[in-house]
């Protein structure tokens, strides 16, 4: 398949710079993944943007968020953690360099407790119009489903991971909740079975993203894996899953 032929809004990417700090989570630091070496994966793509978040070993570091953004360039926002205590000023700070949401990182930590996520989201949202993302198990998702289908605005990564919860990830689905359809090699179901199900729940809610570097993934992203969005729901649907649903979730200017 010729992977040029489709713009892409990549909804799920890691920089990883040994300039700025790490945190070991479980032991655990990742290889580097700069910019440069993400454009170079991605240059047989037609990359219109993508979000860099943040991962459990970068904690509430933003200095290497700020620079990676700054490097990218347009198309381009972060998904950030931050702590309850932050203040107006730095959550406003961080608008203006493309921050677009904050993560709660409730499968490997190094983010705020869910305990404060009602309160946070509903704060950056009315702040910043920001969202915010999940990296949970969706065997979670039910007794967190009360406060999520209340924010005003919630993805989930990686096709929520489990089967066991999957469901509920439905239901959030049809609620309004966007999901990233990333992380293939993540999970332990059936990825077209997912996909075709999340789509027919809602068209606006699967948001593409390749995961790069794929750490500590079974199985690391695949060129595979967008062509199987394509082949599994056709020219059109794919389109909007590649790029105008995650284009227009964090507020980037659609292209023509």
């Amino acid at each position: 398949m010729q992977l040029k032929g489709y713009r892409i809004f990549d909804s799920h990417l890691h920089i990883i710079d040994p300039r700025f700090p790490l945190v070991p989570n479980n032991g655990y630091l990742p290889e580097p993944f700069t910019c440069d070496d993400y454009r170079r994966r991605m240059g047989r793509y037609d990359l219109a943007g993508g979000a860099v978040v943040s991962g459990s070993f970068q904690a509430f570091d933003q200095s290497y968020l700020t620079a990676a953004l700054a490097e990218l360039g347009p198309g381009f926002v972060g998904v950030t953690q931050l702590p309850a205590t932050v203040a107006d000023g730095e959550l406003l700070a961080l608008d203006a360099a493309g921050v677009r949401a904050v993560r709660f990182n409730l499968r490997r930590g190094g983010s705020e407790e869910v305990g404060q996520l009602d309160r946070l989201a509903r704060r950056v949202f009315e702040l910043c119009g920001w969202h915010v993302e999940l990296y949970v198990d969706s065997r979670e998702l039910e007794r967190l489903y009360p406060t999520l289908a209340a924010l005003p605005a919630v993805s989930i990564d990686h096709l929520g991971l489990s089967g066991a919860g999957f469901s509920t990830l439905l239901r959030l689905a049809e609620r309004g909740v966007r999901v990233k359809a990333t992380g293939f090699g993540r999970i332990d179901f059936d990825v077209r079975t997912a996909l075709t199900k999340l789509y027919a729940a809602s068209p606006d809610a699967l948001m593409f993203g390749t995961d790069l570097p794929s750490t500590r993934a079974p199985r690391p992203y695949a060129d595979a894996d967008l062509s199987l969005v394509v082949e599994l729901l056709g020219e059109a649907a794919a389109r909007r899953v590649l790029y105008d649903n995650a284009a227009a979730f964090y507020r980037v200017r659609l292209a023509q």
